[in-house]
């Protein structure tokens, strides 16, 4: 993993040199360690590969919630812009959420904002400093055994 990645307002770097499916499970790992049960905004912009990573980032943190028996609730919002995203993470009282995005950033770059409680950001380089700290493993749990939480909302008319 390129440790540069991780700035001091949000992640991002080359997709999908530096930010790929195999940075961003990692990094869903660690936010089931650094935010409080409860409810979790994921959002996407336009980017080439943000959909995908949502997906993979939903995915890890369903999986690691389930591993660690902590209770995080999805509230995948899908394409959103930035001010949105914040928006909606203070609108519905959100222990945080996570953004797909590279900001203002050349098109090949991608990247994650993280925010907690109020859309207060996250650095990345704290999020860096609990991916050090994480115990990595693969999951083999039998489908039959997990119990997604999930929600879909349509944050548009909210905000």
């Amino acid at each position: 993993m390129n440790r540069s990645i991780f700035k001091a307002y949000d992640i991002r770097g080359i997709y999908p040199t530096d930010i790929n499916e195999e940075v961003v499970k990692t990094i869903g790992k660690a936010c089931v360690k650094m935010f409080d049960a409860g409810e979790l905004i994921l959002a996407h912009d336009t980017r080439y590969g943000s959909p995908e990573l949502m997906n993979v980032l939903e995915e890890s943190i369903t999986q690691e919630s389930l591993a660690q028996n902590k209770s995080i609730t999805i509230r995948s919002v899908g394409l959103s812009t930035t001010p949105m995203f914040y928006f909606l993470v203070n609108n519905f009282n959100t222990v945080g959420g996570c953004m797909i995005t590279a900001s203002h950033n050349p098109k090949e770059y991608n990247g994650i904002k993280m925010v907690k409680a109020r859309a207060e950001t996250i650095p990345g380089t704290e999020v860096l400093q609990v991916i050090d700290t994480l115990k990595l493993y693969e999951y083999k749990l039998p489908l039959t055994l997990c119990r997604i939480s999930q929600k879909s909302i349509f944050s548009r008319k909210a905000y």
